[in-house]
This record gives structure tokens, C-alpha cells and sequence, in this order.
């Protein structure tokens, strides 16, 4: 098992406990630790961008996130599914992005693919949730990027 290349980066396991509501007395997201898989002992994603260049994995990895988010189908279905009522979403509710339901589907699996979202199967629906160790490290790899102007 000492092939970590595959998909390893993004896929950090979720958050012990639902993440508070934002007006919730929490520390700042760039100040949470983030739990990664037991069996993945790497750093979440990549050093934020104003940090240091990214290496060659840590470039691939962002990229692979990143790729996933880039077509606007795939970027609704994620916004809707973070903007949920409880940060979850029932297939059945996001479905309505002006494509097949057969593609909401695919969509979906590639970003769940991605490390970008989870989902459990109940009854005959899947409920669909973002990851929130990977908003956290998106967070922390943006956010610093912006704070030199």
C-alpha cells in the first residue's frame, strides 16, 4: 500500500462532528486541524499559495480538486449541496440544473470522485454532503492569497 498517488490528497475523512453553525463561537477554519484517513499520512491538499510554490504532487492534487469544479454543472450541484438546509442534500433536491437526471449522476460521482463530497445511501435515495475537511484546506489555500493587498 505505499501507493499514496491515487486520489490520496483529496480524500480526508470527515470531521468527527458536524461543523457549527457560521455565527457559532469556533475557531477560525484556518485554525482547525484536519483529519485525514487513518490509512493517508499526508498534508491536507497544498500550502496555501502565498506560502511557497507548490511541488509537483501538491500541483496535481489542487489541480484534480480544482478540475472537478470547473465545469459550472458541477459547481452548481456543489454549491447546492453546501448551501443545504444541514449541509446535506438529497439527490432528489439539487436535481434541478437544467441537465438529465442520468447527469446530475455523473456529475455527482466526479466530485465525489474528487474528495469533494460523501454521500449515504437511505432507502431508495442518496443524501449527498460536503466534505468539510476539504472546504477547510480550500479555505486555507485560497484565503492567504488574498490577505497581500
Amino acid at each position: 500500500m505505499s501507493n499514496t498517488n491515487t486520489k490520496a490528497s483529496l480524500l480526508l475523512a470527515p470531521a468527527p462532528a458536524p461543523a457549527p453553525a457560521p455565527d457559532a463561537d469556533a475557531a477560525p477554519a484556518s485554525a482547525s486541524v484536519l483529519t485525514l484517513a487513518p490509512s493517508e499520512a499526508v498534508a491536507p491538499c497544498c500550502p496555501p499559495l502565498s506560502e511557497r510554490p507548490f511541488t509537483a504532487d501538491e500541483a496535481e492534487t489542487a489541480a484534480r480538486m480544482f478540475k472537478a469544479l470547473g465545469d459550472p454543472v458541477r459547481l452548481r450541484l456543489f454549491s447546492a449541496v453546501a448551501s443545504h438546509e444541514g449541509g446535506e442534500a438529497c439527490v432528489c433536491d439539487i436535481s434541478d440544473v437544467g441537465v438529465s437526471q442520468p447527469t446530475v449522476s455523473h456529475h455527482l460521482k466526479k466530485l465525489k470522485e474528487a474528495g469533494l463530497l460523501t454521500s449515504e445511501r437511505r432507502g431508495t435515495w442518496v443524501y449527498y454532503r460536503v466534505e468539510p475537511s476539504v472546504l477547510a484546506a480550500m479555505g486555507k489555500l485560497l484565503g492567504t492569497a488574498s490577505t497581500g493587498t
